[in-house]
């Protein structure tokens, strides 16, 4: 039987350089609940050092919680890369990593804070996660594809680190498994107006950076359970199911 849940995948924690501290496992789990919230995607800027703490805390409190990432191409393209584990998500990190140079500058970009699933501080990262990787657009989409994620291109409507602003046009021969739209536009509008979305399946996401960000805007899936793999099967439109 097919029902509807409500999700948000696109949420940064305090491991972001541009998030608040605030962003803890915790206090995303509590907010999202509150929003009446079934389903999470955690996206930090090029790293999924914090997903294993926020599953672990939305399980305790009944949100499924997905280890994510959001990552900048060397065009500055920022694209979702979501997974069904975190071990998967770890794996892809990895290979963020090895094409991710510099190094933080805290006292300008922002601390990257890692913490467990009870908000306490493990460490801080030093790599430039607010940086660009030297990777392609290509190749990012055909490694999450590898690594069995989903990718999705980020709030495609935006004049920043979006692949409409950054390249004009998105690729057609890019297997994109779908496009995220901002809270700044409805899904409607972003169709008729942004060239080359209308075949692909439209999400709409908080990219939350603050608590009172998370659930500001969701998709709805109509999907049998709240998981990876029925939302997988919900951007394919497969068995009835939807976005």
């Amino acid at each position: 039987m097919l029902t509807h849940f409500k999700a948000d995948l696109h949420i940064h924690t305090c491991l972001s350089p541009c998030a608040e501290w605030e962003m803890t496992p915790k206090a995303i789990i509590a907010k999202s609940r509150e929003q009446g919230i079934d389903i999470i995607a955690i996206c930090d800027h090029n790293s999924a050092e914090n997903t294993a703490a926020a599953m672990r805390a939305g399980k305790k409190s009944g949100v499924c919680v997905l280890p994510g990432m959001e990552i900048c191409s060397k065009e500055e393209v920022h694209i979702l890369a979501i997974f069904e584990s975190p071990e998967h998500a770890l794996a892809m990190q990895t290979y963020i990593y090895a094409h991710l140079p510099g190094k933080n500058r805290p006292e300008y970009f922002g601390h990257q804070i890692v913490v467990n699933e009870d908000d306490e501080v493990i460490e801080e990262n030093s790599r430039m996660l607010i940086g660009a990787t030297t990777l392609g657009i290509r190749e990012i989409v055909d490694k999450t594809h590898e690594m069995q994620g989903i990718s999705i291109a980020s709030h495609v409507d935006r004049p920043a680190f979006g692949i409409i602003s950054q390249l004009g046009f998105i690729p057609p021969d890019l297997p994109l498994d779908a496009v995220e739209v901002s809270f700044r536009m409805s899904v409607r509008d972003a169709r008729e107006k942004i060239a080359g979305i209308r075949d692909l399946p439209c999400i709409t996401s908080s990219d939350a950076h603050y608590p009172d960000d998370i659930g500001k805007i969701r998709t709805i899936f109509e999907i049998k359970a709240p998981s990876f793999e029925e939302i997988r099967l919900a951007l394919q439109g497969s068995g009835g199911r939807r976005v």
